[in-house]
């Protein structure tokens, strides 16, 4: 479980970092291109969730938030943490949901600041500790996937 601590306490403080890098050197009016048509730096707030649903919700999606972290902790032990992957997901989904609830308690809103865009396509703006749980919850699923595979394999050749 302190891998699981670990990182999730270094996705945090990596998320709070950048965050506070994007709101010390850029305005939230302003849009720094990196990349031309392609990505770029902002500072903006999101009261919501995902993709901006459920705006203005800033307490309700801090309880959530409170309770998720608290149903990750009650439930560690199906997450397989004795394997490397599964303790990175956990780290990762973790760690990820404290850097959110950080800014909604500290400034009551999420800050946003990585946009990619392709010509009239926007994506909505994100930042590390979205990134952070997006890849986790995408690592659990891939391992429990295989794992499901593997046992299925496993009980098939018992059965045989």
């Amino acid at each position: 479980m302190q891998w699981v601590a670990l990182i999730a306490v270094a996705i945090a403080a990596l998320d709070q970092f950048t965050k506070w890098v994007v709101v010390r050197f850029i305005s939230p009016e302003e849009t720094r291109v990196v990349i031309a048509g392609f990505f770029s730096l902002v500072n903006w707030r999101n009261t919501g969730a995902a993709w901006g649903i459920f705006q203005h919700y800033n307490l309700l999606l801090t309880v959530v938030s409170l309770l998720t972290v608290l149903v990750l902790w009650l439930f560690r032990h199906s997450f397989s943490l004795g394997r490397p992957g599964p303790r990175l997901a956990l780290g990762l989904i973790a760690g990820g949901i404290v850097g959110n609830l950080i800014d909604r308690v500290r400034v009551g809103s999420v800050i946003d600041f990585l946009y990619f865009s392709i010509g009239r396509y926007h994506w909505p703006a994100f930042n590390v500790a979205d990134s952070s749980i997006c890849v986790g919850v995408g690592l659990y699923i891939i391992l429990s996937w295989r794992a499901g595979g593997s046992t299925e394999k496993h009980h098939a050749a018992i059965s045989s």
